[in-house]
């Protein structure tokens, strides 16, 4: 897979840039004279992304493996609504054993996403080691929002053995990743911290944030919140929120107050009604706002005008070394950004490789440009992850921000959802995969994550096996990388009800325990995995797997074509009602059926596809028959049948809901 993001030279001697250093793009230019190699051409600030380019078969594509360690070791099944960590318990950093990411890398995983490890907010109560207890008034659920970060210098005392040494647990739990050979990546959340941060981990001479704001204006370039000067900030009266009863002992009881005076900003910026009116940022919060937060402030006033540096567009798909010597000019930069810096600086000093950025299109671009520089500086090969949402940005955020990859939800994750449900027709898989060609190696694709609902849910599908052709194509069709969230392979259902999370997603708010993780993750006397488990949970974990071990030497293939067929097929006087895809790439030929129809007879792919597609007459309208069909491929090597999903399915064909990977046979 070819991608900017592994590399900050071209590849000659290996160079490892400083943003010291490199002061202009002359001086750019003599370095890589320098090391023998030839100055980047101007014509390189313009390139736009080729998705058309054979991937590099010697990078293999990440293959990212998400888990919430809160849920993912937990072996308490008890699921109180509401429950403390002392009712439902909590899985720790320790539950990541060696065995557990040997397991974990045999699906063919690259990186393990670490979700919740920063000590975030927490009913808890931390207070015999040295942690203030939060108040209950700006704290969603019992166990908190993992997206609401109290300290940035330390993770959260929930995952440890022992709180007092939960940072070390944590290196510990890097190490044994690395010795796996996985690499770790953990969230940064640029844009709001939680209401009551403080560190009391910082290294020394770092200041917290809103150490030195004035607080007397709504905005100074080098404020790190935004105010509102006077108010007091007002508690939202309609949150879901736990009974008294489960507030024992955790400080400041749910009083519908919290002291804050002058209010900050609240993380999403405003209450719906206020963005409205253009008066962001105002003192009282809806009950669906971010109220648990407060919004980080990047250099931008509340009229808009920016006060940093315009990066250059021709910066855009620029080396990332010419990003460096741009910034390395710079100088008053907001402090907002160089906090975020030292932290991510920080981090990487513990051993991690890469970071997950959430809502990154909320912070200006210029600054990933910045921190990307950064960032690569120290770890050329570190892997930046961003939640963008708008398909407008994207060019931006990948040619200017430097960020790695991006997250297709609003493109072809929400579009398979709809297909699967069908609530949409498969045609518009073909729609997606062409809007997002441009920057196809940069999309993060995923059928699961801690935002969305869980597959098997029965709001989503109700049976995970259904998710197999959306998989298929979210691996297969395209040159971006795959995400699999803790407990996907298992069909999890996410039918807990923690309190304040919702049933169909696992929670990230509430002491929850995932079922079926839990089940698998008990072992038999010789250390086997899944011996607790369902029979369908291990079936589903073995398709997932089978499908994954194919995908990256047919990933290493360019896609040459996506077909669609929908509609109806006389076939020895029965109709029947097809709606599935094929994906042609290179020798290989994937055939995925979004319905309930078995396909008895799928022809012969390596024609492609004379059943599926006859010459004569147009896609949906077929009425011909199985002889014809046939004689019209008689001439055509049959193609080699590599794997038949669901591997359990008795029928020859392609099975309801199911997938077909063929190998051409060689020219």
């Amino acid at each position: 897979m070819t991608m900017d993001l592994f590399t900050t030279a071209p590849a000659c001697h290996p160079v490892r840039f400083n943003v010291r250093s490199l002061c202009t793009l002359g001086a750019l230019t003599a370095l890589l004279a320098i090391n023998g190699c030839a100055a980047p051409a101007e014509s390189a600030a313009n390139t736009a992304i080729n998705a058309n380019t054979r991937p590099d078969t010697a990078q293999k594509s990440p293959l990212i493996y998400q888990m919430l360690p809160r849920v993912f070791g937990n072996q308490n099944l008890t699921n109180k609504l509401w429950g403390s960590i002392t009712d439902n318990g909590s899985g720790k950093f320790a539950d990541i054993n060696d065995a557990v990411l040997a397991d974990i890398a045999d699906l063919g995983v690259t990186h393990v996403w670490y979700t919740g490890v920063l000590h975030h907010a927490s009913l808890t109560d931390y207070s015999a080691y040295g942690i203030d207890k939060d108040d209950a008034d700006v704290v969603k659920g019992i166990a908190g929002s993992p997206y609401a970060i109290r300290d940035y210098y330390n993770v959260n005392p929930d995952l440890a053995l022992d709180p007092a040494k939960r940072l070390d647990e944590f290196k510990a739990l890097i190490d044994r990743t690395h010795q796996a050979g996985l690499k770790v990546i953990i969230d940064i959340v640029p844009n709001h911290v939680a209401r009551r941060y403080h560190s009391i981990s910082a290294p020394e001479g770092v200041e917290d944030f809103g150490a030195r704001d004035i607080t007397s204006v709504v905005f100074d370039k080098h404020n790190n919140f935004y105010y509102v000067p006077g108010s007091d900030f007002q508690v939202p009266q309609d949150t879901n929120r736990p009974p008294a009863a489960n507030l024992d002992g955790v400080g400041a009881a749910q009083d519908g107050h919290f002291a804050e005076k002058p209010a900050k900003w609240t993380g999403n910026g405003s209450s719906a009604e206020q963005q409205q009116a253009n008066q962001p940022g105002l003192n009282a919060p809806k009950p669906d706002d971010w109220y648990e937060t407060v919004k980080l402030n990047y250099g931008i006033d509340p009229d808009g005008k920016q006060h940093f540096p315009a990066l250059p567009q021709q910066l855009a798909f620029a080396p990332i070394a010419h990003h460096q010597a741009f910034w390395a000019q710079q100088a008053d930069l907001p402090d907002t950004w160089l906090k975020m810096r030292d932290i991510s600086r920080f981090w990487l000093s513990m051993g991690v490789d890469g970071f997950r950025f959430d809502m990154a299109e909320m912070v200006p671009v210029a600054f990933w440009s910045f921190l990307a520089s950064d960032i690569k500086s120290y770890r050329s090969d570190a892997l930046l992850i961003a939640e963008v949402y708008n398909p407008a940005l994207y060019r931006d955020f990948i040619g200017l921000g430097k960020l790695d990859l991006l997250y297709d939800k609003v493109g072809l994750y929400d579009t398979l959802k709809a297909v699967s449900q069908g609530k949409a027709p498969a045609g518009q898989i073909q729609q997606r995969l062409d809007e997002i060609k441009p920057y196809a190696s940069h999309m993060l694709h995923f059928l699961e994550n801690h935002d969305e609902q869980r597959l098997a849910s029965p709001e989503f599908l109700g049976d995970a096996q259904k998710a197999l052709p959306a998989l298929a194509v979210s691996t297969l069709a395209t040159e971006g990388p795959f995400m699999l969230y803790f407990g996907q392979t298992l069909g999890e259902d996410g039918s807990e009800s923690g309190g304040f999370g919702k049933p169909s997603r696992t929670s990230i708010f509430d002491y929850v325990a995932a079922p079926a993780m839990a089940r698998y993750l008990q072992t038999d006397d010789k250390g086997t995995f899944g011996s607790n488990s369902q029979p369908q949970e291990l079936v589903l974990r073995a398709d997932y797997r089978a499908l994954l071990a194919l995908a990256a030497e047919i990933k290493s293939e360019p896609v040459a074509r996506f077909s669609v067929f929908q509609g109806a097929r006389m076939t020895n006087g029965q109709l029947r009602k097809h709606n599935y895809v094929s994906i042609a790439r290179g020798d290989y030929v994937i055939l995925a059926n979004f319905s309930d129809a078995q396909v008895a007879d799928v022809g012969n792919p390596g024609k492609p596809f004379a059943l599926f597609e006859p010459m004569t007459k147009p896609r949906g309208t077929e009425t011909g028959t199985e002889t014809e069909a046939t004689a019209e491929r008689s001439d055509v090597s049959m193609p080699e049948l590599l794997l038949r999903l669901p591997q359990a399915a008795d029928s020859e064909g392609l099975a309801p809901w199911g997938v077909n990977i063929y190998k051409l046979p060689s020219k």
